[in-house]
């Protein structure tokens, strides 16, 4: 029985992990009415609670929590017990709810710090079934046992699987690129305003017209150094005698 108990808790911590992006030091979020029945089962929570869940844990508790049993004098040994966790601030620290209340709004809509809520109060647990993605605990024959997950978490992934919804993980992953970019909504207002280009005149250089490309010119040859110049010859003119005379030689200017 304690082989087949653990298999389904360790299935359904998967389930978790998969599509609620739960990770490891788990939060167990406890209240009085837990601690009373540890207590009453002879179970010690800090050694059994990571066995169980097979995995590093957190265990919690909140001030509104802590201050119902301060009132309660019956209770003094699960007061004792819970005062030994850590203590997360609650929205009710002036003035305390019933802990049932307060655990609920920890959770807000979408249990976004990814608590274990850990009750034997059956108005926390009708309240949480209805939010996606909260894990139960509960101690039930000496044993403390996960539930499965409630109808309203297997709709939820449902709907992200068929695309109607986004899961946690990517949202987290929009936020983070949205603050990569600075893009991220604060106050209902970008953080950095778009600037408005100021119309500026055209370039006067690029309204001038087009020079006329002419035909190819010939390059002018250059005498390389080196080069030997011709020689000009004299041509000898006849004169009226018979007599061959020499022209006079030409000069170069």
């Amino acid at each position: 029985m304690k082989i087949k108990r653990q298999k389904q808790a360790k299935k359904t911590i998967s389930f978790y992990k998969f599509n609620f992006d739960f990770r490891e030091p788990f939060q167990i979020l406890i209240d009085g009415t837990f601690c009373q029945a540890a207590l009453k089962n002879q179970i010690q929570i800090k050694e059994q609670m990571p066995k169980y869940l097979m995995g590093e844990v957190q265990l919690c508790t909140t001030s509104c929590a802590l201050k119902e049993l301060e009132s309660l004098k019956q209770l003094y040994g699960a007061k004792i017990i819970l005062q030994k966790f850590q203590v997360r601030r609650c929205q009710h620290f002036k003035n305390p709810v019933p802990a049932s209340e307060c655990l609920l709004s920890m959770l807000q809509e979408t249990n976004p710090h990814h608590y274990f809520v850990a009750t034997q109060d059956h108005t926390v647990t009708a309240g949480l079934k209805k939010i996606p993605g909260v894990p139960l605990l509960y101690i039930i024959l000496n044993t403390i046992v996960l539930d499965k997950p409630s109808q309203s978490s297997l709709d939820h992934v449902q709907a992200v699987q068929l695309g109607e919804l986004v899961s946690p993980a990517q949202q987290q992953s929009i936020r983070s690129l949205k603050q990569e970019q600075g893009i991220s909504l604060k106050d209902g207002e970008r953080r950095g305003k778009k600037r408005k280009r100021k119309q500026s005149n055209p370039n006067p250089l690029s309204c001038l017209k087009k020079k006329k490309k002419g035909g190819p010119t010939l390059p002018l040859k250059k005498t390389e150094q080196g080069e030997k110049r011709k020689r000009s010859r004299h041509k000898k003119r006849k004169t009226e005698g018979g007599d061959n005379m020499s022209a006079p030689p030409l000069t170069n200017p």
